[in-house]
């Protein structure tokens, strides 16, 4: 996971933003806001996304952003921990 951000077209919609490890593809999945609350639901540090679902960042400020991230992650979990 290399970024979390509220929807600016949606109310109580999370974009949860996923990336490869060098920050060229990513993966968006929205989530409503009220799934974090009450009954714990848990979001992975990492997903395995299969390569035709994978976006291609084109932004190369976001791309080194993306990379960083995913380096920051890495360093502080395992693929399979919950955040």
């Amino acid at each position: 996971m290399v970024e979390r951000t509220y929807s600016d077209d949606e109310q109580n919609l999370i974009i949860i933003t996923y990336a490869t490890p060098d920050g060229r593809r990513d993966f968006r999945k929205e989530r409503a806001l009220t799934s974090f609350t009450g009954t714990r639901r848990e979001t992975p540090v990492s997903l395995d996304v299969d390569p035709s679902d994978l976006g291609v960042v084109e932004d190369p400020d976001r791309r080194e952003r993306y990379a960083a991230e995913a380096d920051r992650m890495a360093e502080k979990h395992d693929p399979g921990d919950p955040l």
